[in-house]
């Protein structure tokens, strides 16, 4: 589970949840005649409201959490506590308008029920409920992608086929530069024009076209403001990973508007949607 995937729509559920439970043990009626009735002591409506709203909640931040969605007869965990807490707020309004006995525990129950179903019904519609509850921290260096900090630099990005990484002294190299120090017998260096006047012997032109760099990119990390797909460089429409806030993931190219991004495990696929992004 990955905390940092959080928003601020999830964390209001949260503390509208811990109102809820601290409502069930408040006064749910008020009486002259006995010290109250709290929702503990009515079954139907702790179950129904304070147990019920709890629930939910936990379904909700449990669905936001998980790194793939998971289904319970045939919903979502997400809309599965979002419909459970909708059913929360409506048996409290229906408590809270029956009688003109309610207690503290019973309007405080409501209002935390209220809350809550507001705001799983929100999250997904307003911006600002969105945005991650838990702010991506800031790496304390650019790595090589795949290395450890202090270790040995893994293989990188650069010549297709080399064991480099992104330049020298750590620092991030246009993408598909050749680095100075990785240059081998005979190749060319850092751009130099062949001796031969072209790509070196027994390599194909398109490596050699490979190799020239795509402008004045350079690989960076970077963090998205919200949940975004990440689609296949073939252009199939299906996403092959989600991009989650409070994760950095590894930008090497750029394709007009779009970047191509490799995720922690390895997969490579396009962002199509760069706007609101937090570069490392």
């Amino acid at each position: 589970m990955n905390i940092r995937s959080l928003t601020r729509g999830d964390g209001v559920v949260i503390g509208a949840a811990v109102l809820l439970f601290i409502a069930s043990f408040l006064n749910f009626y008020d009486s002259s005649y006995t010290n109250g009735v709290k929702a503990w002591d009515l079954l139907g409506v702790v179950m129904s409201i304070h147990l019920a709203g709890v629930i939910a909640a936990a379904l909700i931040v449990t669905a936001r959490a998980l790194p793939q969605p998971r289904k319970f007869a045939g919903l979502d965990l997400g809309q599965l506590g979002t419909a459970l807490a909708i059913f929360a707020a409506w048996t409290a309004l229906w408590y809270l308008l029956g009688d003109g006995k309610a207690g503290s525990g019973q309007i405080l129950g409501f209002l935390g029920a209220a809350v809550l179903a507001g705001a799983a019904v929100a999250t997904p519609l307003l911006p600002p409920l969105k945005v991650a509850l838990i702010g991506a921290p800031k790496p304390a260096a650019p790595q090589p992608y795949g290395a450890q900090p202090g270790g040995p630099a893994g293989p990188g990005y650069g010549y297709p086929g080399g064991q480099q990484t992104f330049g020298a002294q750590g620092q991030p190299q246009p993408y598909g530069a050749q680095a100075g120090a990785g240059a081998g017998a005979g190749q060319p260096a850092g751009g130099q024009p062949s001796p031969f006047g072209g790509a070196q012997s027994g390599q194909p032109a398109a490596q050699a076209d490979a190799a020239a760099p795509a402008g004045d990119f350079a690989p960076f990390w970077f963090a998205v403001p919200v949940a975004r797909p990440l689609f296949g460089e073939d252009g199939s429409p299906s996403p092959i990973a989600e991009l989650a806030p409070g994760t950095w993931y590894l930008a090497v190219e750029q394709r007009g508007a779009a970047l191509i991004a490799q995720t922690q495990d390895g997969r490579r696929g396009v962002l199509q949607d760069t706007s609101g992004i937090q570069r490392g």
